[in-house]
C-alpha cells in the first residue's frame, strides 16, 4: 500500500499555503485531515496534498477559502485549469509544428538527446533567434502540454532545468558587458521561475548591457540593497504566468518606492500580460520590447 505522505513543512513549501493556515483550515473547516506519524506530527496524505494545491490556485484566482474547501474535489478541477491561459493576440499564435521532436524527446525522457537537439538548434540559429524563435515558444508549447495533461509535472521541470542549463552556457560565452546600462535581473518573493529571467539576460547580455543575476525570490528590500551596492541603472523583473496577478500592484508599487528614483524598474513576462503599470514602471510583454528599450535607454543618456 502506498503510505507516502507529507510533514506540514512540506506541504507549505509545495502548495504556497503557510503552517499557520493549514492548522487554522483544520479547526475551522475540518479540511485537511492530516494523519499522525510515530511522533505525533502530522503527515498529510497524496490526496490531500493535491487538493490543496488546486484550492491555492483558485484562491491566487479570487474564490474564498471556505467555499473552496466545501466544494467536492471533482468540482474544484473544473473550476481549475491547471494553468491560467490566455488567448494569444492576434499575429502571436504560436505554431507548435517544430516543436514536436523537442516535446517527444521529453516524453521520451531523453535529457541528452534534448539538450543536443537544443545545442545543434543554437549553433545554427544564434543566440539571439535561439531565444526568442525557439526557447520563449517551445516555453509556451511546453505549458500548454501540461496544462491539457500530454506533459506530466517532471517533464515540464525537466524541461526547464535543461533549458536552463543550455542558456548559461552560452551566456557564458559572450563577452562581458560594457557597463552601460547596468541591469539587476531577479524576481519577487513566490515567483520562482528563473527561466524568463534568462532569456532576457541572454539577449541584454548580447546587446552589451552588464548584467547582474541574482536568482529568484529576492526580498524587496534587499533587490533595493543590491541595486545600490552594485549602482544598476535598471531592475528587470521577469513574471510568470503562475505569479498571484492581484498581487503586482502592490508590490511593484512598494519596490519602487524602496528603490532610488534614479533606477528604472521594468517588468516582464507571461505574468504581467494584462498589469497595467503605474507611474515609474515600464512593462513589456515580449522580449524584443526589452531590447527595443534598452536602446531607448541607450539613446536617452548618451553624452
Amino acid at each position: 500500500m502506498n503510505t507516502l505522505g507529507f510533514t506540514i513543512a512540506a506541504v507549505e513549501r509545495d502548495t504556497g499555503l503557510s503552517k499557520d493556515v493549514l492548522r487554522m483550515w483544520e479547526r475551522r473547516y475540518g479540511f485537511p485531515v492530516p494523519e499522525r506519524d510515530a511522533h505525533g506530527e502530522r503527515v498529510y496524505p497524496v490526496a490531500q496534498v493535491e487538493r490543496l494545491r488546486v484550492i491555492k490556485r483558485l484562491m491566487d484566482q479570487g474564490y474564498r477559502p471556505g467555499k473552496l474547501i466545501a466544494t467536492p474535489v471533482e468540482a474544484l478541477s473544473l473550476l481549475a485549469p491547471r494553468r491560467g491561459r490566455l488567448a494569444p493576440e492576434a499575429g502571436n499564435e504560436v505554431d507548435n509544428s517544430g516543436y514536436t521532436e523537442l516535446l517527444d524527446l521529453l516524453r521520451q525522457h531523453d535529457a541528452n538527446g534534448f539538450v543536443h537537439a537544443l545545442q545543434q538548434a543554437l549553433a545554427r540559429q544564434g543566440l539571439q533567434h535561439f531565444v526568442q524563435d525557439i526557447v520563449a515558444p517551445l516555453t509556451q508549447q511546453v505549458g500548454d502540454a501540461w496544462e491539457d495533461g500530454r506533459l506530466e509535472v517532471f517533464e515540464e521541470h525537466l524541461f526547464t532545468e535543461l533549458t536552463k542549463r543550455v542558456l548559461r552556457q552560452a551566456i557564458a560565452t559572450l563577452p562581458q558587458g560594457s557597463g552601460s546600462p547596468r541591469v539587476l535581473l531577479t524576481s519577487v518573493p513566490d515567483e520562482q521561475h528563473m527561466l524568463g529571467l534568462l532569456m532576457v539576460e541572454a539577449l541584454l547580455a548580447l546587446e552589451g548591457a552588464e548584467c547582474i543575476p541574482l536568482g529568484t525570490q529576492m526580498p524587496l528590500l534587499e533587490i533595493s540593497r543590491a541595486a545600490t551596492a552594485h549602482r544598476a541603472d535598471i531592475v528587470a523583473l521577469s513574471f510568470s504566468v503562475a505569479f498571484p496577478s492581484r498581487q503586482l500592484p502592490k508590490i511593484l508599487e512598494q519596490l519602487r518606492r524602496a528603490l532610488p528614483t534614479d533606477v528604472e524598474l521594468w517588468v516582464g513576462g507571461s505574468g504581467v500580460l494584462r498589469f497595467t503599470p503605474s507611474a515609474g514602471i515600464r512593462c513589456f510583454s515580449t522580449l524584443e520590447q526589452g531590447v527595443e528599450a534598452l536602446a531607448a535607454w541607450r539613446s536617452e543618456h548618451a553624452g
